[in-house]
């Protein structure tokens, strides 16, 4: 093969794909539907990217040498698309992303971490420690870190750090010699159909865990497998007692928090996380549970625990200061906006909390429309949008409206996505953070600018 086209090259899993079959040698072209940030990067990479459907746009070299074209896809892109049904029938060899990556996986020491919740922080750090150790390790992450500006890192290490992504089944693809669990919440029931088998498709996962692997399980999350010979099963915590857990956990007035980190051989004391919330404590506990038990030692798993930025859009700090805060979140499931909202009136108390939420898929929002109105109603002020369709037709009777009628605080607004900087100008903002998984990432810099030259920042 010379030349990788991928569907669908914009999306997060597969534009680390492309950076790394680039940085390989090979010629790298793809289609996405719109533009954004990251497609910017990739062609300033000197990848070629369009955003027409339209099979002349396929390089020409590509196009015409189906035998030396591999063409990668994600289920996302619909299998109507023209471009996908030309190469289709075309004679090209083609994959799903998550086979692409099982097989660059299937030739490493991988490290993977999977669960709906928790996974990108919990890899992100898992290989910043790594490589601040000096180990080093190649990562294909389900976001941007901010230590490295990017979801990919590449090392001549035999460790591979997957985020192990149960949308469609990817993790199946992946065999991993250590594995976290994170949670396996009810999630993509357009997938799943129900809750039961997402479970299933966990103790999948679990079961293909290497012979003499790790398997470390979030404490109360229930994992049935049927494991390999030799694999050894951890429980991780926030702060209870289990193999690896949190104790003598400390807040400072910033948010930041310091923790001793228990494990089997015993104690590490004064553990700090170098990004504020709670929630980033148990990550924290999960990426040092999977790095110890493979052979990072305590005082670079302690530097590197401290020197982590986090990443984009995972509970991201855009700004903070007495008059104003603004966090920007990727959190698009119930239990994910719970959890950032508790951190947020950890980190400040007695402040006024507004939300910006933008629901994701029509399906999820059907599922889930009590869910999220229960963990919407901890706020203060909601600001709700439209639903962002995704890879989804429009449901007929679902729309947001049916998550916000259920939400029970008095300060709510439903608003479509071009009124919302108009709106933010009409009320007094005190700490605000936004929500979702779908185009609202495309307010983050104009609501910062705006925020900054409102409050003279």
């Amino acid at each position: 093969m010379k030349y990788i086209y991928l569907l669908g090259i914009g999306g997060i899993g597969m534009s680390a794909l492309a950076r790394y079959y680039n940085h390989a040698g090979y010629r790298v072209a793809g289609y996405d539907r719109t533009p954004s940030k990251l497609t910017s990067e990739l062609e300033s990479e000197g990848i070629s990217i369009h955003f027409e459907d339209n099979v002349n746009l396929i390089p020409e070299e590509f196009r015409t040498n189906p035998d030396e074209t591999f063409v990668i896809y994600t289920p996302a892109v619909p299998k109507e698309l023209g471009e996908f049904q030309f190469i289709l029938n075309g004679g090209f060899n083609m994959c799903k992303r998550s086979k692409a990556l099982g097989v660059i996986a299937s030739e490493k020491k991988t490290l993977a971490v999977a669960g709906t919740h928790g996974k990108t922080t919990t890899s992100t750090l898992l290989a910043h420690i790594f490589t601040n150790s000096g180990k080093g390790c190649t990562a294909f992450l389900g976001g941007i870190s901010k230590n490295y500006h990017t979801n990919l890192l590449l090392s001549n290490s035999e460790i591979l750090v997957a985020e192990a992504d149960e949308f469609d089944r990817s993790f199946l693809q992946l065999f991993p010699d250590s594995a976290v669990i994170t949670s396996t919440d009810a999630d993509h029931l357009d997938i799943y159909s129900n809750h039961a088998h997402i479970k299933e498709a966990f103790n999948e996962f679990a079961s293909q865990v290497k012979e003499n692997g790790h398997l470390i399980v979030k404490k109360g999350v229930e994992i049935n497998a049927k494991l390999a010979s030799n694999v050894h099963v951890y429980s991780y915590a926030y702060d209870t007692p289990a193999d690896f857990y949190a104790s003598e956990i400390k807040i400072s007035g910033t948010g930041f928090f310091t923790f001793n980190l228990n494990h089997p051989g015993g104690v590490i004391n004064n553990c700090k996380v170098g990004i504020p919330g709670w929630v980033n404590v148990e990550n924290a506990v999960a990426a040092s549970a999977i790095a110890l038990l493979n052979g990072i030692g305590i005082e670079a798993l302690k530097k590197a625990l401290e020197s982590f930025s986090g990443v984009e859009r995972r509970f991201d700090i855009r700004l903070n200061t007495p008059e104003c805060a603004y966090i920007d979140d990727y959190a698009h499931h119930p239990k994910e906006i719970a959890a950032a909202i508790s951190s947020m009136r950890n980190i400040f108390p007695g402040r006024r909390l507004t939300a910006i939420f933008q629901p994701h898929l029509f399906s999820r929002t059907r599922d889930f429309a009590e869910d999220f109105a229960e963990s919407l109603s901890a706020l203060d002020e909601l600001i709700l949008l439209d639903i962002y369709p995704a890879r989804e037709l429009p449901l007929e009777g679902v729309t947001s409206k049916i998550i916000f009628d259920k939400v029970t605080i008095d300060r709510k607004v439903l608003i479509t996505k071009g009124e919302l900087m108009q709106y933010l100008s009409t009320i007094e903002i005190d700490t605000l953070i936004s929500f979702g998984a779908g185009d609202i990432d495309r307010f983050i810099e104009p609501i910062t600018n705006y925020l900054k030259e409102r409050y003279n920042v």
